[in-house]
């Protein structure tokens, strides 16, 4: 009906069939008339579709609304598009292109190109040229347009392109007596390697150039329906007691004509051998799919660099998340030589700070900003707690430190989890870290991912000027290297040690609300970073911010790496990296970066 209506020429067409989308055609059955009415109850006011006039009130019961279900409104969307493309609006032109990337037709490429010269937004003029490049590939006239529209989209990882390409090279595998010289031939396919022996003879059967194979039911029925005086086909009952006796008297009912031609398997071999198998393209100009195959290699050369792309990216991500999480660590464990099992509990009370944060700001970006610093302060002064209660007096005993803080550890888990209950609390991050930086259809990273690795960098800046240029990094770097001679220069190196660990548990509190952005907060969520967390020291090398960079970004990159091989285990990533840890320290004990001084031997 619609191609019918846009054929007649009537001028009033495209408003007709808006209106009909729209649901505003009513029909008068006793006259036998089409009105425009809107879409509506109760009294409503017609309109002469051939004239345009109104025809008064009516009431609707006396009428029936043309009522067109979703998809005939898809046609109409479709048929409309080529009057849409052209017209005055820009909003209305941008509906038109994004209906015909969803679904068009051959129909459609004519009022496309058209459009394009008139076309004055630039925005909407490239995505009209890049559609009609896509619908010249599928529909286009002559096969020289094809081929250049295709080359076209040489190394466009765009989805859309190969939605484009793929059509053309699928193929169908097919048999006849030789390899046709009329058809657009892939490859010839050989029995057995890859064909499979009863496929390819299933084939010719289905070709009609052999015989079908008898089953062993049938046989045997077609044996019965043939016994006459205890014998078939002159066998006697008594021999037919073996698969290759009732094979022999089969085959000489079908030399007598009465039954069915039984095949034999070397006939069926020579029947094989004396067809040929092959894959034939579906798009029958060998020209266009020649073309085709050269531009999808240099797409899929192009994904292959764009995915080694993303994979940097996901590992510089991950990197910098492991590098906030452990660069108190490392700073803690380089000054006072202690294994702090719970710095993973510092993370997770700087993603619970960020949560109450928000209970009382409810401006997301504000409590954010807010959030940093308040998590610093709390966790430092936890941290400064601790040390004063715990660390200081366990000093150079690591077995029993070791064992405190694991205990201290379990004691935050527990206290979290009466505050604030077993159930994961949202830290919901600010609207403009929503979504991804989309650079193409294969490389994107989320904003929050982006801006956590933008504090990394920040962090990382802040912490070389404080221990380069201020007397606190100065005395810290001192009692690093060597505290008895620092102590004997007048450093207190019980302050140094308590501002250590209050700046190393600070540093976690802002690194808990950086991962509680994207990461569900409970009372576990620190947990899952420590091991993480001293892997980065260790290999990175203890004491040394550089050494806690380069060991982050070795961790995170080899956790996608192994992840990017197997996507589905995460787990063995883990147990991957362990190992790794094993072998690298075991050819590289103190770190990428070793510690310098007296006491990086200790």
């Amino acid at each position: 009906m619609i191609d019918t209506l846009f054929k007649s020429g009537v001028k009033g067409v495209p408003d007709f069939l808006t209106r009909l989308r729209n649901k505003e055609v009513w029909y008068n059955q006793k006259e036998g008339l089409f009105y425009f009415g809107p879409d509506a109850r109760g009294d409503i006011d017609l309109i002469n579709i051939e004239t345009g006039q109104g025809e008064g009130r009516v009431s609707s019961r006396t009428l029936k609304q043309i009522k067109p279900n979703s998809g005939v409104r898809t046609v109409i969307d479709a048929a409309l598009v080529r009057f849409q493309l052209s017209d005055p609006d820009p909003v209305i032109r941008a509906g038109a292109v994004e209906t015909l990337e969803r679904n068009s037709d051959a129909s459609q490429l004519a009022p496309l190109r058209a459009s394009i010269q008139t076309e004055t937004d630039p925005n909407l003029k490239s995505r009209k040229e890049r559609l009609e490049g896509l619908l010249t590939i599928s529909f286009g006239q002559t096969t020289e347009e094809r081929i250049e529209a295709i080359s076209r989209f040489e190394g466009d990882v765009a989805i859309d392109v190969r939605a484009a390409l793929n059509p053309l090279l699928t193929t169908s595998l097919e048999v006849a007596k030789s390899l046709p010289l009329n058809k657009n031939v892939a490859r010839r396919v050989y029995v057995n390697a890859p064909l499979p022996f009863d496929v390819a003879y299933s084939m010719l059967v289905s070709a009609g150039f052999a015989p079908a194979t008898v089953e062993r039911e049938q046989r045997d029925k077609a044996l019965i329906a043939h016994i006459k005086d205890a014998h078939v086909a002159g066998i006697a009952l008594s021999g037919l007691n073996t698969e290759a006796a009732r094979d022999d008297a089969y085959y000489k009912l079908s030399q007598l004509g009465k039954v069915a031609p039984f095949v034999t398997q070397a006939q069926k071999e020579k029947l094989l051998q004396e067809h040929v198998f092959y894959e034939v393209y579906a798009e029958p100009d060998a020209k266009v799919t020649e073309q085709a195959l050269k531009t999808l290699n240099s797409i899929n050369n192009s994904v292959g660099v764009n995915q080694f792309i993303d994979l940097v990216l996901d590992a510089l991500s991950l990197g910098s998340i492991y590098f906030l999480a452990a660069i108190g660590l490392a700073i803690t464990f380089g000054v006072m030589r202690v294994i702090n099992m719970a710095h993973g509990e510092f993370i997770m009370m700087g993603a619970y700070t960020g949560y109450v944060v928000q209970q009382v700001i409810t401006n997301y970006t504000l409590s954010i900003i807010v959030a940093l610093p308040v998590a610093f302060a709390v966790t430092f002064a936890a941290g400064v707690l601790m040390e004063r209660l715990v660390i200081r007096h366990l000093m150079h005993r690591p077995l029993e430190t070791l064992l405190a803080t694991f205990g201290i550890s379990i004691a935050l888990q527990q206290l979290a989890k009466n505050i604030f209950g077993t159930q994961a609390v949202p830290l919901t991050a600010p609207a403009w870290l929503d979504g991804s930086l989309i650079i193409n259809d294969i490389v994107s990273i989320s904003y929050i991912r982006i801006a956590i690795f933008v504090l990394a960098v920040i962090f990382l800046g802040l912490l070389l000027y404080i221990l380069n240029k201020t007397r606190l990094g100065l005395e810290v770097r001192a009692v690093t290297q060597n505290p008895s001679m620092a102590s004997s220069m007048g450093i207190n190196p019980d302050k140094i040690n308590m501002l250590t660990f209050g700046l190393g548990s600070g540093i976690a509190g802002i690194a808990g609300v950086a991962i509680g952005l994207f990461a569900q907060v409970t009372s576990e969520v620190g947990s899952n970073y420590i091991v993480q967390s001293f892997m980065t020291v260790v290999v990175g090398g203890v004491g040394s911010i550089w050494g806690a960079l380069a060991g982050a970004g070795m961790i995170g990159s080899l956790q996608k790496v192994i992840e990017w091989f197997n996507p589905s285990n995460t787990l063995a990533a883990q147990t991957y990296m362990i190992i790794f840890v094993i072998i690298f320290i075991q050819f590289r004990p103190r770190g990428i970066i070793a510690l310098k001084g007296r006491a990086a031997g200790d």
